[in-house]
């Protein structure tokens, strides 16, 4: 094949691909929507709440804390609310009965998370999700 039929080739292929609409990096997270379920938190901190990121939305009260959160815990190829690996070695520390459901999309997979306190290795994926999850015991708690 010569050298200008290549070329033919090659520019008859970019305006095939060139007429495909690129799908915009805000679609792809546009339907990032979280409904975060908080029961035995206390003092006012139980509840259900509504979260939207990219832009931000609900009934959160710290929607741009929350949306802050997944963004730095959110890893290429890692499950963001993976929970802990069996087998991991947690200290036998309980954080109180508190308990939460995370349910939704997020960055375009279904999220149906479970969380609570009752070890170290449990408080310490909870408190990760800080202001997602409410604070126990901090500042920065929901509501």
């Amino acid at each position: 094949m010569s050298h200008f039929a290549v070329r033919g080739a090659l520019g008859a292929a970019a305006a095939v691909l060139g007429a495909v609409p690129a799908v915009p990096a805000s679609a792809a997270v546009a339907a990032d929507h979280l409904s975060i379920t908080v029961r035995h938190a206390g003092d006012g901190r139980d509840g259900t709440y509504e979260l939207s990121c990219h832009p931000g939305a609900g009934s959160h009260p710290d929607v741009g804390g929350a949306c802050r959160v997944l963004d730095r815990n959110t890893r290429w190829g890692r499950d963001t609310f993976a929970p802990v690996a069996p087998g991991t070695a947690c200290t036998m520390l309980y954080g109180g009965p508190a308990t939460a459901r995370v349910t939704g999309t997020w960055a375009g997979r279904p999220v149906d998370a479970a969380y609570d306190r009752s070890n170290g290795c449990e408080i310490g994926r909870w408190d990760r999700m800080v202001p997602l999850l409410p604070g126990l015991g901090t500042s920065d708690e929901l509501g």
